[in-house]
């Protein structure tokens, strides 16, 4: 059947969608999701459908083309195009199985990965999957076999050179941005370093978005190739690079639902990792109130599955089980925790000692793992790094390979629109509950406004006097203050006793 084009003017982000009215629908005996196949000459595609009622929306004789459909088949509003309905994919009847409680081979793995990272499944089809591993849990060969295909159906970095050193963090601490003081560290040690980061989905601000307070992290594969060969590390955002591009359309199913299945976790971080040609993984998991991983014996169980994944995959991994009851760091938020980061390079007193500590103990771990320092002696060797300003030199030639300049960090300013938190009472500072503070800074405009934040005057354990200043939140506009404002008095993510 031929239509005619109507510019719907609107774009989905990824799923294509076509609208048809009511009345050609109900003629040709369609219904909402069905698949339709397009062609115009020699271009084609298959999109989703959605049903309009009225003419105004669509009309009669009319199909409304999402952007991403126009740019498909190259077409424009006024254009005929021709229409078939086209099956479903094969890989909504392996969600099917897998919702019956089935374990799937490592070709419908595969199948499904594909089609996601391509966008074929709708909403409802790839939450189905989601669901489905959430519920039903993977096996390890399903673990290992979910990897590969998302390792296989994205970009991949194939770095020749030898050990190729990876850090990461399972996240949950806001501030903790180790990575800006780490990655330096390790390349000027001379290894070699691809760091690829995300950005923040429920947190102040991701590694990404703290790097690009200081450079473009979006960058080329071939750029990316060149700063390896003239730097030896990167620190980019993942996304920019299409890695494991499944990935990113799960995490967005599963973040609105509030579950993180176990089996997607593990495979989401290893196949990032493997798309880097990552050969040395440090593995950081935090532990305490508000982290992902609240226990040790939770942490020990993922460890031994870190542990396992690599060795299926040929990485080796070395895991760190670190204390996470409390943020990391004095500022959060983009510009205030870059700041952090360039005051502990440039071996400034105002660089926060928590940050710095822990910095230089994953550095250190990491320089004996792959063999840069002897057993015992990582410590010395990275803080020899430091101290010397190789790090920090390092981190310049990273910055200035990415397209940034040198910044001081005294231009790094918050926002002029603030409120400071002080001390209801005397007594000791016992509790900055991680959630808390993650929720108060994001109303507050993080990561989205980058000057927005909050600042630490003081942190657990420390002593504090009546209407003494504990923490300074910073807003991009005055409503965005109050937002957070009001949030504080909801919720009790500082305690004094």
């Amino acid at each position: 059947m031929k239509l005619i084009v109507k510019d719907m003017d609107i774009a989905t982000g990824d799923v294509q969608v076509v609208i048809l009215n009511e009345q050609d629908a109900a003629m040709l005996d369609l219904h909402h999701g069905d698949r339709l196949l397009i062609q115009k000459n020699n271009h084609k595609t298959t999109a989703v459908l959605d049903i309009a009622e009225s003419e105004k929306a669509v009309p009669v004789g009319h199909i409304g083309l999402f952007e991403e459909v126009l740019t498909a088949l190259h077409v424009k509003h006024g254009d005929p195009v021709t229409i078939h309905l086209a099956k479903k994919p094969l890989s909504v009847g392996y969600i099917r199985k897998k919702l019956d409680g089935k374990e799937l081979s490592y070709d419908e793995i595969y199948e499904i990965i594909k089609d996601i990272g391509s966008n074929k499944l709708t909403d409802i089809e790839l939450t189905s999957f989601v669901t489905a591993n959430y519920i039903a849990g993977m096996s390890d060969r399903e673990i290992t076999d979910l990897t590969k295909a998302m390792t296989l159906t994205g970009t991949q970095l194939k770095i020749a050179k030898k050990p190729v050193v990876d850090i990461h963090c399972i996240g949950g601490v806001p501030g903790n941005r180790t990575t800006l003081i780490v990655v330096p560290i390790l390349v000027a040690a001379g290894l070699t370093v691809p760091k690829t980061s995300s950005r923040a989905i429920t947190s102040p601000a991701g590694t990404a978005d703290t790097m690009e307070v200081l450079c473009p992290v979006s960058l080329p594969i071939s750029k990316l190739y060149q700063i390896l060969d003239k730097v030896g590390g990167f620190i980019i955002w993942g996304g920019s690079v299409n890695l494991a591009p499944a990935d990113d359309r799960i995490i967005n199913v599963e973040h609105p639902l509030s579950i993180d299945a176990e089996g997607q976790m593990l495979a989401s971080i290893m196949a990032k990792k493997a798309s880097v040609s990552t050969t040395h993984l440090l593995m950081d998991i935090p532990v305490g109130k508000g982290t992902k991983v609240e226990d040790r014996k939770k942490a020990v169980h993922l460890q031994g599955h870190f542990e396992r994944l690599g060795r299926e995959l040929g990485i080796k991994v070395c895991t760190m089980i670190t204390e996470g009851a409390q943020p990391i760091g004095n500022g959060i938020g983009p510009i205030l925790e870059a700041k952090d980061c360039l005051w502990v390079l440039r071996n400034d007193s105002r660089g926060p000692a928590d940050l710095r500590q822990k910095s230089l103990e994953m550095a250190a771990v990491t320089l004996e793992f792959v063999g840069k320092a002897k057993k015992g002696k990582g410590m010395t060797m990275a803080t020899k790094i430091l101290n010397s300003g190789q790090a920090y030199k390092s981190f310049l030639d990273i910055v200035h390979a990415q397209g940034g300049k040198d910044i001081d960090p005294e231009s790094l300013k918050p926002s002029h629109i603030s409120f400071t938190y002080k001390a209801p009472k005397a007594g000791t500072v016992c509790c900055l509950d991680n959630v808390s503070i993650s929720r108060i800074a994001r109303m507050a405009g993080a990561p989205r406004d980058i000057d927005s934040g909050i600042l630490f005057h003081r942190h657990c354990g420390d002593q504090v006097k009546n209407r003494e200043p504990l923490m300074t939140i910073y807003a991009h506009s005055r409503e965005k203050l109050n937002y957070a404002l009001d949030l504080l008095k909801e919720i009790d993510g500082v305690i004094v006793k």
